[in-house]
């Protein structure tokens, strides 16, 4: 009897064991059923635990590093500056950088390398038109988000981009009626052989029918392309007031170095570029620019309060030899906004990135910009610059007020009939 009462009761305590070892691993278990799915979640939208990744893409090599590292260079400097002031919802942004070796296919290829492989929260990158349309369905399809930082042709708005450069209507459209109105009707359009240059040209040409101007000439080169004596023999012999230059990368080097080597100067020709800024310039040589025109939205020589502290803090960074410029100063601006959208948010989710950004603003060196809510583009001023024998820029024209992005040129009648490349 004794025996079968001590059995009972050591039968009683195996099962008590056995009961709250269960239960601690029922717990155990949910609890890590729970971290997996915070850390599936997590992963989702870029972010793990304390960091969140995103995608930087631009050309690092060929023809467009010229003008794409600076950016990459500015944009890296943004999320520093960020990260110091304590991160991004409590988190450190990490970036992921990629090279798009400045050809088109491999930045699509690149692109969906950053949203399915590292499942970035966003990536900044990009700076040809062809390049952005390599990336554009990769984005939509994946329900990514880009933000692309260079003025271009307009005629697009992707709910998968944001655009912090210029669109049509604050630069091309208002730089060439200045140039009609101040420098002569006659234009020569000369441009790189991808969708900006065509398409900005057939905007151009419209305007010009238009508003009384003349097409004297057209022309366009490869990217890459360093032989421009037969298309300075057709200046020559066309004799055009203006020549509108979209040219982009290291093929303006052997232009302007040639322009000048024919005899050509800015007192003959006003020669007006849209791809040309202090980076370029420094890398082609002022003696070969100087008088010479520029549009975009900012320069380094911009007059505000915020610039000052960028340049200096560019250069601190980077060199005092370095100067920054427009697609420069819109990348460090789209990491910025893209910090305010997300804090704003309370996530990095797309969607709700998406919504939490329409009308956000930033204090931003060339001005407060306002993020449109409608088509993703910025409330940006319009400048034109001339090139100093410094390699800076004199602001010779500036609007009063940022300009409304219209991307499709709703208010202007004679471009109804352009089309989306």
């Amino acid at each position: 009897m004794e025996f079968m009462e001590k059995w009972q009761e050591k039968r009683k305590k195996v099962w008590f064991h056995t009961v709250c070892f269960l239960f601690i691993t029922m717990l155990l278990l949910a609890g890590c059923a729970e971290e997996g799915e915070s850390q599936e979640a997590d992963e989702e939208d870029g972010s793990q635990e304390d960091v969140i990744e995103v995608g930087i893409l631009h050309s690092l090599s060929g023809t467009m590093a010229i003008s794409e590292v600076s950016v990459k260079d500015a944009e890296l400097m943004a999320i520093n500056e960020i990260n110091e002031a304590g991160g991004v919802l409590g988190k450190q942004i990490v970036p992921i950088i990629e090279d798009g070796a400045s050809d088109w296919p491999t930045f699509s290829e690149k692109s969906r390398k950053l949203l399915e492989q590292d499942k970035v929260a966003t990536v900044f990158g990009g700076w040809t038109s062809a390049s952005r349309k390599a990336m554009l369905p990769v984005f939509e399809e994946l329900n990514g988000l880009l933000w692309y930082p260079v003025q271009y042709e307009g005629l697009e708005a992707s709910p998968n981009i944001f655009y912090t450069g210029a669109t049509t209507n604050q630069q091309i459209v208002p730089s060439v009626a200045w140039l009609l109105e101040n420098r002569g009707k006659k234009f020569f359009l000369l441009g790189s052989n991808y969708v900006f240059p065509i398409t900005a040209n057939n905007i151009i040409k419209a305007q010009l029918d238009s508003e009384g101007g003349e097409l004297v000439g057209e022309e366009y080169t490869e990217l890459g392309h360093t032989e421009y004596s037969t298309v300075i023999a057709k200046i020559k012999e066309s004799k055009p007031d203006v020549i509108y230059n979209t040219l982009n990368g290291d093929s303006n080097v052997a232009f302007f170095k040639q322009l000048k080597d024919a005899g050509i100067s800015a007192d003959d020709i006003t020669v007006l570029s849209v791809s040309v800024a202090e980076e370029e310039i420094r890398g082609i040589g002022a003696e070969y620019l100087e008088g010479h025109l520029v549009a975009w939205n900012y320069f380094q020589t911009t007059d505000t309060p915020e610039n000052k502290e960028f340049v200096d803090h560019y250069k601190e960074a980077y060199g005092e030899d370095r100067v920054t410029a427009d697609p420069i100063e819109a990348g460090y601006n789209a990491v910025h906004l893209w910090a305010k959208a997300v804090e704003k948010a309370g996530t990095t989710d797309v969607d709700k990135v998406r919504e939490a950004a329409k009308g956000i603003t930033f204090a931003a060196p060339e001005g407060t910009v306002t993020i449109d809510g409608d088509n993703q583009h910025l409330y940006k001023k319009v400048r034109i610059g001339e090139v100093t024998a410094e390699g800076q820029l004199n602001e010779i024209f500036s609007t009063e007020e940022a300009v409304k992005p219209d991307p499709y040129l709703s208010s202007y009648t004679w471009a109804e009939a352009l089309t989306s490349p």
